[in-house]
């Protein structure tokens, strides 16, 4: 038996031994051997059979992976239960993932906002993603509500700059000398929306694949980790020239 044909074998044979048999017209008995004799003849083959259904399943994930771009596009783009910064009415949307106790996500805040400084047409919408420690739940549910009084923008702002952890005593500290009346904040961390968001993120992120913050979602493009200006603004343009 030749040596591509072992190898097929021992693909089929480890994906659907079934459908193997059927592709040899050999029984499943005989499908299993040949495998297994080739692996004896052929050490290698077995790497080659694993490259395969690795490539199997990469080629699945990207599929996944467009498909949830396509059919959640909307919602990661324009959930208006999402707070949003930036031009509200940019042509290019970077959705970003995070956690406020993110030490990658606090190194990422200065590299978004002066994107935003040289780019009037870009926005930004925020996705709390709280995974790192009951604080930083306490800090995205604190942050959700104070939208409801108007103070987004700076919460958000002031926690990314925190030094230390995000807390409950240190969340409340900040929203204390940002003016904030913090029986409203306490009573709004328990809005459904707020609930709702985070549980949106984490259903969003599970089908994205994304593993940890901070990440983003530009045009196209999935990108984990942290990203520095000049890479952020190449897939700006990149995500802009698509649009074109």
């Amino acid at each position: 038996m030749g040596r591509l044909i072992k190898i097929g074998l021992l693909a089929l044979a480890l994906l659907n031994p079934l459908a193997a048999s059927a592709a040899g017209d050999l029984s499943e008995a005989d499908v299993k051997r040949l495998a297994l004799e080739a692996i004896l003849e052929n050490p290698e083959i077995i790497m080659q059979a694993v490259a395969i259904l690795r490539e199997r399943d990469a080629a699945a994930k990207e599929k996944s992976i467009a498909d949830t771009l396509s059919s959640q596009r909307e919602l990661l783009e324009r959930d208006p239960n999402a707070p949003v910064i930036g031009n509200p009415d940019g042509d290019v949307t970077i959705v970003e993932f995070f956690d406020y106790n993110c030490p990658y996500c606090k190194r990422a805040a200065p590299e978004i906002a002066a994107l935003l400084e040289n780019d009037k047409n870009v926005r930004v919408v925020y996705r709390e993603w709280p995974i790192l420690s009951a604080g930083s739940i306490f800090a995205a549910r604190a942050a959700l509500a104070s939208r409801k009084q108007g103070k987004y923008a700076e919460f958000h702002e002031a926690l990314m700059n925190l030094r230390g952890r995000a807390d409950e005593t240190s969340v409340l500290k900040v929203a204390r000398e940002l003016g904030m009346d913090l029986d409203q904040l306490r009573a709004d961390m328990d809005a459904p929306e707020v609930a709702e968001h985070i549980a949106t993120t984490a259903n969003l992120t599970k089908q994205l694949g994304f593993t940890g913050t901070p990440s983003f979602v530009i045009g196209e493009n999935l990108v984990p980790g942290f990203v520095d200006l000049e890479q952020i603004t190449a897939l700006v343009k990149e995500a802009r020239d698509a649009n074109r």
